[in-house]
């Protein structure tokens, strides 16, 4: 088995009501990569991602661009052991 990773990500900038969450999970799951997305109430985007280390570092990558009504400030990401998701969701 490919060894896997776990990325922590926030992302700010104009990302929420722009379809940043749903992008996020289509793009996620044509990756094969598992997790979860969020708006939190401070305007921002947090995300989880797991999988193959180079799948999410992409993840992590087309986080920097997003949707394409996004406007992306920042992304930041902490890496980690893997918690065995499985699956990719939109949290409310």
């Amino acid at each position: 088995m490919t060894d896997r990773v776990r990325a922590h990500v926030f992302v700010s900038g104009r990302v929420q009501g722009v379809y940043y969450r749903a992008t996020t999970r289509d793009t996620a799951r044509e990756k094969g990569v598992d997790g979860w997305v969020r708006n939190l109430e401070d305007g921002r985007v947090e995300a989880v991602f797991e999988g193959p280390e180079g799948d999410v570092r992409d993840m992590v990558a087309w986080c920097e661009t997003g949707s394409r009504a996004a406007e992306v400030n920042g992304v930041d990401a902490e890496y980690g052991e893997p918690e065995g998701i499985e699956g990719f969701e939109v949290r409310w």
